[in-house]
């Protein structure tokens, strides 16, 4: 049987905030570890139906990063439900969520860069 590992490693400051996130995967191609500002990791508990997630970003991390990260975690999480179950009308309400979403997000931030001025 193939065994493939991911590390990550997380280092914090005094605070026990992120101050950097690197990882690594057996199967990778990448030589070195690989850089991240942020990581969203879900498992699935199938005793007791439960989604268990570990959510981390770095002091690093921007606002507009952060809606750049959610957009596309929502379009992947869209193909991998349209993979996994081939319910088109699921896939593309999460599709327009993320398009909504994240023009809501460019809406807020032409608003707060107006205030700003």
């Amino acid at each position: 049987m193939a065994k493939s590992t991911i590390t990550i490693d997380v280092e914090l400051d005094e605070g026990r905030v992120p101050l950097n996130i690197q990882w690594k995967a057996t199967e990778s191609t990448a030589e070195r570890p690989q850089q991240a500002k942020a990581m969203m990791v879900s498992l699935w508990d199938g005793a007791d139906k439960a989604a268990l997630r570990i959510d981390l970003w770095t002091q690093k991390m921007m606002v507009d990063e952060m809606a750049d990260f959610y957009f596309q975690t929502f379009m992947g999480m869209a193909d991998s439900f349209e993979r996994s179950t081939h319910m088109e009308p699921l896939v593309n309400d999460i599709r327009q969520f993320a398009q909504s979403f994240y023009k809501k997000f460019q809406e807020q931030q032409m608003k707060d860069n107006k205030l700003e001025q």
